[in-house]
């Protein structure tokens, strides 16, 4: 026997084979059952409107097909498994429609192909995907600012290049973060902007010769709007690519969050503690706290990366055209990627908003660092007349001086700084022990950054003003259209069952 014959012998002589109904149609079969099937039903009610609308299909024929819909019993769909009956999902649902609905509910697909079914199914799942994620954002927010307001008097060192660099407060880095997340939730908002249209009426790539109307179906679906060019509403799949942009960056910048986090809650850090209920101890040390709740969001958003960062490579170097079997694969990875957006941002929210900081030992390492020593460069300028650089070179020898005699911060006084610019510029400045003190002071010093984005605390509490109104605008847009959609859907099913019920009625009457 030849090899083309033995493999012909275990996998058969027509579509589809074995193997490839094993590693593509069956998984294919699964997702699509679970994901696909609800917006499936809804865009089998759209389109059957829209063509009776239109005059393509008479009222009776039509509600033979709306029988055929209406007796699916969802969950026996869901216990059948890829047998290799049917090729998918699609043509195994036609046939179910047409045992109740006979002949007529093959026209069901007058004017429409699996292409442009396939990519409005896909964009229908993945808008209420964004959402979710969506939502879990604007929750980290809401929780985020109230942990803002706690700690916007809090001092701490801030770092550049891992190294002790200025005084600030504990909301002034939770303030940045914040508005980090704003920007993802905005890239979220405008992938989903580029989703929620409909390429229905696109047809296979064409449109069709039919008189359909392509604005009533998106209507009906709770699309906005259409993708006006119809080999565009096949062939184009940038919109997958924004999303799995839009999670890879929200996922990148929560990475550094929570490296951040799992850094200062170490023992020799001892910035933030952990709650109990997201720590677990070790099973054979038992001092260990060990902060597992961020190792898993540092983990689980390096998954999220890797998950976007699969679609686009699948994306690469495919050709610009239908692409729907090619979805089947990579539509997995953007759904696992917005659900885990959905999941780690819900555990951020919780892990934040139950941290506890350890304010009196942060205030105590900012007093004796020398991270102050930036104003006291500037306050040599404002009270000894004298250039910047010549200041900055003072203010450097001063910490040269005292770091060799093992002193801290602290320790500076109007006589350690006379000494260093006597070495400096050959005569002493002699300002008052109090300009010094204040000088040296890290609460001071962050008083008085005061400018827009500063981290004095008056400036926090605008912040927090200007955030919480622009956070309450962003949930107000994305509740109006969860509602819209919701709406939309359940609109759809009403003129369903009411055309139902009108059909039935007439019937009855005619008996």
């Amino acid at each position: 026997m030849s090899i083309k014959e033995s493999i012909f012998e275990k996998e058969g002589r027509k579509f589809p084979g074995a193997t490839y109904s094993e590693v593509v149609l069956a998984p294919a079969y699964e997702h699509a059952k679970h994901t696909l099937l609800e917006p499936m039903l809804a865009v089998h009610k759209a389109h059957l409107i829209m063509l009776v609308k239109q005059g393509l299909l008479q009222v009776s024929g039509a509600s033979q097909i709306l029988a055929g819909i209406c007796a699916l019993d969802k969950e026996t769909l869901l216990q059948t498994h890829y047998d290799g009956q049917y090729e998918d999902l699609f043509f195994f649902v036609e046939s179910q429609i047409m045992k109740v609905a006979g002949e007529i509910g093959g026209s069901l697909h007058l004017a429409r192909s699996r292409n442009d079914m396939g990519v409005a199914m896909y964009r229908m799942v993945l808008r209420d995907k964004i959402l979710l994620a969506i939502e879990a954002l604007l929750s980290f927010q809401e929780t985020l600012l109230k942990v803002i307001d706690i700690y916007k008097e809090t001092i701490v060192l801030g770092h550049t290049h891992t190294q002790q660099a200025q005084p600030m407060t504990f909301s002034h880095y939770l303030l940045g973060m914040y508005d980090v997340v704003d920007r993802d939730l905005k890239r979220l908002m405008a992938a989903y902007d580029t989703c929620n249209a409909s390429p229905l009426g696109a047809a296979a790539l064409t449109t069709t010769g039919f008189p359909i109307n392509r604005n009533t179906v998106a209507e009906l679906l709770g699309f906005p709007k259409i993708i006006k060019s119809a080999y565009d509403s096949i062939g184009g799949a940038d919109y997958l690519g924004e999303i799995a942009t839009a999670i890879q960056l929200t996922f990148i910048n929560l990475g550094r969050f929570s490296q951040d986090l799992l850094l200062w809650s170490s023992q020799e850090f001892s910035a933030i503690r952990v709650a109990d209920p997201y720590v677990q101890t070790s099973s054979i040390m038992p001092q260990k706290r060990n902060p597992v709740s961020l190792e898993h969001i540092r983990a689980l958003s390096s998954s999220g990366i890797g998950n976007a960062q699969t679609v686009l490579q699948m994306l690469h170097n495919t050709p610009y055209g239908d692409i729907n079997d090619t979805e089947d694969d990579l539509q997995p990875y953007l759904w696992k990627g917005l659900h885990l957006v959905n999941q780690v941002f819900r555990l951020t929210k919780v892990v934040v908003g139950t941290l506890e900081v350890n304010e009196a030992l942060l205030k105590r390492r900012a007093q004796e660092s020398f991270a102050t020593i930036t104003e006291l460069a500037d306050t040599l300028f404002r009270e000894a007349n004298i250039s910047f650089r010549t200041s900055h070179t003072i203010a450097s020898q001063v910490v040269k001086i005292a770091l060799a005699r093992g002193l801290n911060a602290t320790h500076v006084t109007s006589v350690l700084v006379d000494e260093a610019a006597i070495a400096v510029v050959g005569i002493p400045l002699n300002l008052s022990e109090e300009i010094i003190r204040t000088a040296m002071d890290p609460e001071h010093f962050v008083k008085i950054r005061s400018l827009p984005g500063g981290p004095a605390p008056e400036e926090m509490k605008r912040a927090i003003v200007e955030r919480e109104a622009s956070l309450h605008a962003h949930v107000s847009l994305h509740q109006t259209e969860v509602n819209r959609i919701t709406l939309c859907m359940e609109k759809l099913d009403e003129l369903t069952r009411q055309w139902g019920k009108k059909d039935e009625d007439t019937t009855n009457t005619g008996n």
